[in-house]
């Protein structure tokens, strides 16, 4: 974005509160961390106590400055390359944290990605491929972790609970998306599998929730704000008047996982600024 352009957004202020270390000793995987919101969780939950697992697909790079900068805070981390639709490379991700990091406290389960059409001109690959990343790769790694949780169980010095999953979905599993019809259909999948992993898991003191962002400023939705045109669009659909930062929802995962939230399970958080307020209700209705 240019210097013009981002001078002409509207200011706004997201207040930077950190928590204590109240990860300490725990370990961590995140998918899809090497940017955006998956980043942020990642080294929020490195700047909390946690040593991270940093999974990526394409950009090492990036994930390694991830790495870099989770360990600034003290903690450890290594970054692993996995495909999370494939079942072999969720497996293989799984051993090379064990063999670094013993087990796994907490996943967040973050990989996500569109592949946009009109409905009828959606093709099966792109059906399939949003599917499996964005529904199946949860699956399959909460699956891994949930064999961990149980064989291990709870480690009272660690935390209440036996681990802790957290599923990013998006306000649209409840809110219907046009044109996206695999993604909102993928993350309607996900609110359900997580209520029902959630059920059936919580006797073994195992957690699982999810997060639903709104309007993040990530890399994955910059036209919707790179504008000041595009920017008073998007706040026509958000109560609360500014955008997202990854922050917001990072710091979101960091209590979610931590044992001040021990008492919640198999719900959705909504980070939003109240999209899911239906804001067209505001004048009229």
């Amino acid at each position: 974005m240019s210097d013009a352009v981002q001078e002409k957004l509207p200011e706004v202020s997201m207040p930077k509160v950190r928590v204590q270390k109240v990860l300490a000793g725990q370990k961590a995987l995140v998918t899809g961390a090497n940017s955006g919101i998956g980043k942020a969780v990642a080294v929020a939950l490195g700047e909390a106590g946690a040593d991270v697992v940093v999974n990526y697909v394409v950009g090492e790079d990036a994930a390694q400055q991830v790495v870099e900068e989770i360990r600034s805070h003290g903690v450890d981390a290594i970054a692993v390359n996995a495909d999370v639709s494939r079942e072999d490379q969720v497996q293989a991700m799984f051993k090379q944290m064990f063999e670094k990091f013993g087990t796994i406290d907490i996943l967040v389960n973050n990989a996500g990605l569109q592949r946009d059409a009109p409905f009828d001109r959606m093709t099966l690959e792109h059906w399939n491929f949003v599917i499996g990343v964005n529904l199946t790769g949860q699956f399959l790694c909460a699956r891994e972790a949930v064999r961990e949780f149980k064989r291990r169980g709870v480690v009272k010095s660690i935390s209440c609970a036996a681990g802790k999953i957290i599923c990013m979905s998006s306000v649209h599993e409840v809110i219907p998306w046009a044109g996206h019809a695999n993604y909102a259909a993928s993350k309607g999948g996900v609110m359900l599998m997580m209520k029902s992993m959630a059920q059936e898991l919580a006797p073994y003191r195992i957690r699982i929730n999810s997060i639903g962002p709104g309007a993040i400023r990530t890399p994955i939705n910059t036209a919707a704000w790179s504008t000041p045109e595009a920017y008073e669009a998007l706040m026509k659909l958000v109560p609360y008047k500014r955008i997202g930062e990854p922050d917001d929802v990072a710091q979101a995962a960091v209590w979610l996982a931590s044992d001040a939230a021990d008492y919640v399970n198999g719900t959705t958080l909504f980070v939003d600024g109240g999209m899911t307020l239906y804001p067209g209700f505001t004048e009229g209705g």
